[in-house]
């Protein structure tokens, strides 16, 4: 599952002039981070950190307002909870069926994959006092181009990602 997202994660990376950047070991875990380059060469570059879940316990529905995510270990979420006065970061949660063979559709003309991912920015959300707490991933938030190019634009303005 985890080369599934990060190929999804790469495309829309490269889809909106952004660049991935894997980590190599494990940074606090965050799995990669998001860099856009400056439009102007003297300018800085924007960047965020993400932590990549997958899961096949889950199917959002475009219907639902929601979907729940629970966390394997209750430091992932803390982690993203905490306030950070820099880089920012974003969990970002593919769901994807449970037979592998079904996680790919290939065309002559596109090679499709069966679901997508989410993101949610957790700074500030108070973490429950559980070993594997839960968070709803708003399907709103669906993982595209434009989505991460309103998350850069958000960085860049110093804009937060909720109320």
């Amino acid at each position: 599952m985890e080369q599934l997202q990060e190929g999804y994660v790469q495309s829309v990376a490269a889809t909106a002039g952004c660049l991935f950047i894997r980590q190599e070991r494990d940074m606090f875990g965050m799995d990669a981070m998001l860099v856009r380059p400056s439009a102007d060469p003297s300018g800085e570059e924007t960047s965020f950190y993400v932590q990549l879940k997958s899961t096949t316990m889950v199917a959002p529905s475009a219907g639902a307002e929601d979907f729940s995510y629970r966390f394997n270990k209750r430091e992932y979420m803390t982690r993203l909870a905490a306030p950070r006065r820099t880089v920012k970061a974003v969990l970002i949660v593919m769901a994807v069926p449970p037979a592998q063979a079904d996680w790919t559709d290939a065309q002559h003309s596109h090679l499709a994959v069966k679901q997508a991912c989410y993101w949610i920015c957790l700074e500030g959300y108070e973490v429950p006092e559980v070993q594997k707490p839960s968070v709803k991933v708003p399907t709103a938030n669906l993982f595209d181009a434009q989505a991460l190019t309103t998350i850069m634009g958000k960085i860049e303005r110093g804009e937060p990602f909720h109320d």
